[in-house]
């Protein structure tokens, strides 16, 4: 029992520590190589971090109980674009025309719906026909992906609402808007894990699958219930990225998953399923958008950034098929 809890409370903290370690080392190694005057932590710089981090970290809560299920989600890069052009698109549509800034509303709700309905897809595909997440998901990756070009071809689709941005830039304590959608998206579903059934469920599902059919889980429900809640958050943090920035374009969001997922799994959760921390996961974003922006404030390219962040991610992956493989022969002695 003790053993069970330090580990599980150990995998959590880690990425913490990591992140006190990334804030002296960029702090110290900016002092001697930065470019700018200003200090690596900055409480405006601080500010901005979160608020960058919010559209990768949005989804990253919701891609932590798909994988706490075991499954994965390829397509919210995509998905993301879609409700993006949604968003936009939907403020000029003739039918709106005499709402005045009560389309705002209107078109947030159709952007959100359009990620449940996307998510909702991809669950009913893996639930009905038993094929992998990830071929599912690959697939639809590639498919909402078209769906983006089919619209408006190689072009951005873009409008700005002045109402919108004024309301996506402003600030409440300190924070800005992203950063709450941020915090408010991360309490939610730490609440779901920690206090609903649906929450034990996906432990349970991830653990052992054909244990929680025994059990009477109705594991494909469940599954699908969790696609489309990645559908609507990555709806949200398009939502809330595009209320600010006002034009899509046909490329945004790629490469999102893997950014999610390398988020996710830093913040401890496994590939196999039935572990995972929504707090893991918030630290996980953290912890990379602190290496993107302290690589990037000591002289760093992007393709340096890139490089990095692939290495930590194969040695936590690394770390954590041997640990995994020290639980099963324990398992088996």
């Amino acid at each position: 029992m003790n053993s069970v809890f330090i580990k599980r409370h150990l995998s959590t903290s880690a990425i913490w520590i990591f992140i006190v370690i990334e804030l002296i080392f960029f702090s110290v190694a900016g002092h001697f190589l930065s470019l700018t005057d200003t200090a690596f932590m900055d409480l405006d710089n601080m500010l901005l971090l979160l608020k960058q981090a919010a559209p990768i970290g949005i989804i990253a809560v919701g891609m932590t109980l798909v994988m706490v299920n075991g499954n994965i989600d390829l397509s919210v890069g995509a998905v993301f674009a879609i409700a993006g052009i949604i968003l936009l698109d939907s403020l000029t549509w003739p039918i709106f025309a005499g709402l005045g800034d009560w389309v705002i509303p209107v078109s947030w709700l159709l952007a959100l719906a359009a990620g449940v309905v996307l998510g909702a897809l991809n669950g009913l595909i893996v639930w009905k026909t038993g094929v992998d997440a990830f071929i599912v998901t690959l697939g639809s990756m590639l498919g909402y992906r078209g769906l983006v070009f089919m619209f408006n071809g190689e072009n951005p689709t873009s409008h700005l609402n002045w109402t919108l941005v004024d309301f996506a830039e402003a600030q409440f304590l300190g924070f800005h808007t992203a950063t709450w959608f941020l915090a408010l998206s991360v309490l939610i579903v730490w609440l779901i894990t920690r206090y609903t059934v649906h929450g034990r469920n996906a432990y349970a599902v991830g653990n052992n699958r054909v244990a929680a059919v025994n059990a009477g889980i109705r594991v494909g429900p469940h599954m699908m219930l969790n696609f489309m809640l990645i559908g609507f958050l990555a709806a949200l943090s398009a939502v809330v990225f595009y209320s600010e920035s006002g034009s899509v374009n046909p490329n945004d969001g790629q490469l999102y998953e893997l950014w999610v997922i390398t988020a996710v799994v830093l913040g401890g959760t496994k590939l196999a399923g039935g572990s995972g921390s929504i707090i893991g996961t918030l630290g996980g974003v953290l912890a990379i958008q602190l290496l993107r922006k302290g690589l990037g404030y000591i002289g760093a390219d992007t393709s340096t950034v890139n490089l990095v962040i692939g290495l930590i991610l194969i040695v936590v992956l690394y770390i954590d098929r041997k640990i995994n493989q020290k639980g099963a022969q324990e398992l088996n002695v």
